[in-house]
């Protein structure tokens, strides 16, 4: 990588993951030898990507949105589809228990 990046990181910073994510997505080295080089999980330094991917998003928008106003509605549609989880294995364990079947 073009990064100096030659000491051990213990510590990822916001910096850090942004030089990384800046690299991949201009084709200077992949998710596979960040993956190898730094030993870290693929899928870590995809969420990386994703999440750089919808920061520049929002800050090209007209009118990009508050950091806040969107990790709420996130929580909102979390919370959400939690409340629904619950509701149907409430239901699921009312059905086991009326048709006489054990939980465990």
């Amino acid at each position: 990588m073009s990064m100096a990046m030659d000491e051990e990181i213990k510590r990822w910073t916001a910096r850090r993951k942004a030089a990384v994510v800046v690299e991949i997505i201009q084709g200077k080295t992949t998710v596979a030898e960040v993956s190898r080089q730094f030993d870290l999980t693929p899928s870590e330094i995809e969420d990386w990507v994703d999440q750089g991917k919808a920061g520049m998003e929002n800050a090209l928008k007209a009118k990009p949105e508050d950091i806040r106003d969107q990790y709420e509605k996130q929580l909102k549609e979390l919370q959400e589809a939690y409340g629904e989880a619950m509701l149907e294995l409430r239901a699921r364990k009312k059905l086991q228990s009326l048709l006489g079947k054990d939980e465990t």
